[in-house]
């Protein structure tokens, strides 16, 4: 791309923002293959795939987590479809509850915003603990670490500040690092899959990969097991509004934007089958993985598979990967905090709304995010039980945001203009599979997990976290807007392109 066409889509860029209601802040220094990098970043299948392995093993087993990533994926899909066609026409860092205020109302934008926030925070928290989590497992392995909540917990601290301080050189570098973070992701799962497949004197028969079911849940009904076993490839793929949170930071980005949804979910689609096919065909003892003492099922692959200097190497392999989904989680969930304080929906908005004169960088925003995730992993001090809530936290916030755009796009159709990159005719077909498919995995994300085996006595190691965490979302949402809900307001559209274009000429 030439500089000259280059600099013709930022000022295009720029004026369709301003026709939306905002003064140009960032720096667009990102193409589309950035874009896609990021969602692809943080869907990071090294990372939701290795962190969901074990809940998988138990949740219908190897049949149930190849046949349902395969199904999820198709799903998935449709949600990205539907959502990149709303993203089209209103690409602004703040995403989804821009697109629920300009077509449902003040009161949509505002309780989808605080989910999308919930969710985004509770992501860099769980990634960056689950990450914590396999360094944890590398340095026993390594040197003979003996991992502990507390010397976990000073780990993910040092992952938050290692992002922050990434996401301060501004978007440039968090391009650059997703771009890398691209090519690293798909030469892991290779490595993976070529190491599991090479290697190892034994592999499972593909009659046990394809169609062994596993119930370790306590459930009798094969159906329900099924059901909740489809998580394991639900949550990882989440994250992919971040190509839609970026949207001000790239260039073309009523296209970009889209398009980098849909790239990020069908790369994940397909490197995540391989990497589960990989570690699947590669088990030797299916209850010592289950119980291995490295707390990581993924890791007893390994050494089982490769012995402990290959172990290590490929968990390297991964950790590096979920640094990376962590950098760019950091990032789009940073950019949600400037776009929401920038409509006034957070307190102390002045100070998360500013910018760094160099890098354009919400830099206030960033510190914002690394910090109240890490209040939120504070609880894995006293309870195994705490990852399990943090990860309930970001599915059961993001996860119905993405299907409120969507579901007001097809109520208000009349209010609603097509950008450059729209389904057509098929608009409505796939926008209500899309809801339909949403409105079910969340129920499945409130379901309990496991049956209590003390007498039918649910306990804390037992209770499901995420309806809880829905509810104080939306209570909390609920008495915020009574407080200051008043502050909170989208702008209107610009009357016409005449108003955009003085508009641009006085700034």
């Amino acid at each position: 791309m030439s500089y000259t066409h280059q600099l013709s889509g930022v000022r295009s860029d720029d004026q369709h923002l301003r026709e939306l209601g905002y003064k140009p802040q960032l720096f667009r220094r990102m193409g589309a293959f950035g874009n896609a990098a990021v969602s692809f970043s943080v869907i990071s299948v090294l990372t939701g795939c290795m962190t969901m392995y074990g809940y998988g093993l138990s949740t219908g087993g190897p049949s149930v987590m190849i046949w349902g990533w395969i199904g999820v994926g198709g799903m998935v899909l449709f949600v990205g479809a539907a959502l990149a066609e709303v993203t089209s026409a209103y690409p602004t860092s703040g995403a989804l509850f821009f697109m629920a205020d300009r077509l449902g109302g003040r009161r949509w934008g505002w309780y989808t915003g605080w989910l999308n926030l919930l969710g985004l925070l509770g992501g860099i928290a769980s990634i960056d603990y689950g990450c914590a989590q396999f360094t944890s497992a590398f340095l026993d392995l390594q040197y003979g670490f003996h991992p502990t909540p507390g010397k976990t917990l000073w780990i993910f601290f040092a992952i938050l500040v290692l992002h922050a301080v990434l996401n301060l050189f501004g978007v440039r570098l968090v391009a650059v690092l997703n771009t890398v973070s691209v090519w690293w992701h798909l030469a892991g799962v290779a490595v993976i899959g070529g190491a599991l497949t090479i290697t190892p004197a034994h592999h499972q028969s593909a009659d046990f990969v394809f169609t062994e079911f596993v119930n370790g849940t306590g459930w009798t009904s094969s159906l329900y097991v099924i059901a909740i076993g489809l998580l394991v490839a639900q949550y990882t793929f989440s994250g992919y509004d971040a190509s839609a949170h970026l949207s001000e930071e790239t260039t073309h980005a009523s296209m970009a934007a889209p398009r980098g949804i849909l790239r990020a979910i069908v790369w994940s689609w397909a490197a995540g089958l391989v990497l589960l096919v990989g570690l699947t065909f590669a088990i030797q003892d299916y209850t010592g993985t289950q119980n291995t003492t490295t707390k990581v099922p993924p890791a007893q692959i390994f050494i089982d598979a490769l012995g402990l200097g290959g172990a290590k190497a490929l968990l390297l392999v991964v950790i590096v990967a979920q640094l990376f989904c962590g950098n760019a989680e950091t990032a789009a969930c940073s950019r949600m905090v400037f776009a929401f304080s920038r409509d006034g929906a957070l307190p102390g908005q002045k100070w998360w709304t500013r910018t760094d004169n160099a890098s354009r960088t919400p830099r206030a925003a960033v510190w914002l995010s690394v910090t109240v995730a890490g209040v939120l992993a504070l609880p894995s001090l006293y309870s195994p039980t705490a990852y399990g809530a943090v990860v309930a936290i970001n599915v059961i916030g993001i996860t119905p945001a993405y299907a409120i755009p969507i579901y007001l796009r097809i109520r208000h159709r009349d209010r609603f203009t097509p950008g450059p990159w729209n389904l057509g005719r098929w608009s409505i077909p796939v926008g209500v599979v899309a809801v339909v498919w949403v409105a079910f995995v969340t129920v499945l994300f409130c379901l309990p997990q496991s049956k209590p085996a003390t007498g039918g006595l649910v306990t804390v190691d037992t209770f499901n976290y995420a309806p809880i965490a829905l509810a104080v979302a939306l209570v909390l949402a609920g008495l915020w807007w009574r407080i200051a809900g008043r502050r909170y307001k989208v702008p209107v559209v610009a009357a016409d392109r005449e108003l955009s274009k003085i508009q641009e000429e006085i700034v």
